[in-house]
């Protein structure tokens, strides 16, 4: 099954002082997602807010994304059209606990996991190093 993650809402579920760096926060998120990628052979999507910028972290099998357009709601939209396009979209995992970016992918036949959850067990695979 293939992720597509809610970038900052995924940061955004710690309130680890992420603000304080943004970029730094994205970076290692990226970082975990490819550790993931890497461990669970299966390719992630991580859809950014924000000014798009190259990152540091190794992305191995993450495509980084960030929104088409600013202000609100601009990566949930592209998240949605994501999930439109795809070809298969119950092959499809979107991680973030916007209520209402999950109802409408979930209409469109994605299956959502929180991103409270989704951390921790990025977590335990930090642990493992």
């Amino acid at each position: 099954m293939s992720l597509i993650v809610d970038g900052m809402n995924v940061i955004g579920s710690r309130p680890d002082g992420w603000w304080r760096d943004r970029r730094g926060a994205m970076e290692a998120l990226v970082g975990r997602l490819a550790a993931l990628a890497q461990d669970e052979r299966r390719p992630v999507i991580v859809v950014f807010d924000g000014r798009p910028f190259d990152l540091a972290a190794p992305q191995g099998e993450v495509e980084v994304v960030f929104a088409k357009r600013r202000g609100r709601d601009a990566a949930d939209d592209d998240i949605v059209a994501l999930v439109e396009r795809a070809a298969e979209p119950a092959g499809l995992r979107v991680v973030t606990s916007d209520e209402d970016l999950a109802g409408r992918v979930r209409a469109r036949g994605a299956e959502v996991v929180g991103a409270g959850k989704f951390r921790r067990r990025l977590d335990a695979l930090g642990d493992r190093d």
